[in-house]
């Protein structure tokens, strides 16, 4: 039997996960929509943002080994905010080889889940699918999940503050990358 105790702490959680998963999707629909700059308004300074390569490994290897590490070895990206923010300032000029035209992106969220949760920060996890089509035919689809780090703003991170991002791992369920260029946004 649960006490009244138990059933606060459940709804604040249920809160908490939608909250958090409404600001999933309001990201997802800003970078649809390439307002790359109100997204770079939800990245922290500190921001650390790694796609590890993936790996093949042999069944009864060690699970640890199955990706590369960012900082320690070779990774898709290994980024912060400034580097993101060049990124964004490259997009906007017009004359990326590789986004010229822009690039039609779909990122699709789901399977939310809360899996620290200390504030002001609150670690997550969460699949995704990014679908990008380029110019006539060329069509890519990123599959994977990803673990974030969300930090709640405001006077001491009271909730009538935002979130901001400060650490994302994407992990995608491919180790051989099949797209052209990795130009886009996760």
């Amino acid at each position: 039997m649960s006490t009244g105790h138990d059933r606060d702490e459940l709804l604040d959680r249920l809160l908490l996960t939608q909250e958090l998963t409404d600001v999933l999707y309001d990201e997802a629909e800003l970078l649809d929509e390439g307002r790359w700059e109100a997204w770079l308004d939800l990245l922290a300074d500190d921001l650390s943002y790694v796609m590890p390569l993936r790996l093949n490994v042999a069944v009864g290897q060690h699970h640890a080994r199955e990706q590369t590490r960012g900082g320690e070895e070779v990774c898709w990206f290994d980024e912060g905010k400034h580097t993101l923010t060049q990124r964004v300032g490259q997009l906007r000029t017009g004359v990326h080889w590789a986004e010229e035209p822009l690039s039609r992106v779909s990122h699709l969220v789901t399977n939310v889940r809360l899996r620290r949760v200390e504030l002001p920060e609150v670690e997550l996890s969460c699949r995704f699918v990014v679908h990008r089509n380029r110019v006539a035919d060329e069509t890519d689809f990123f599959v994977g999940r990803r673990h974030d780090t969300w930090r709640r703003t405001g006077a001491d991170g009271d909730s009538a503050g935002g979130w901001k991002l400060c650490r994302r791992e994407l992990l995608l369920d491919q180790n051989v990358l099949l797209a052209k260029n990795l130009t886009l946004l996760f």
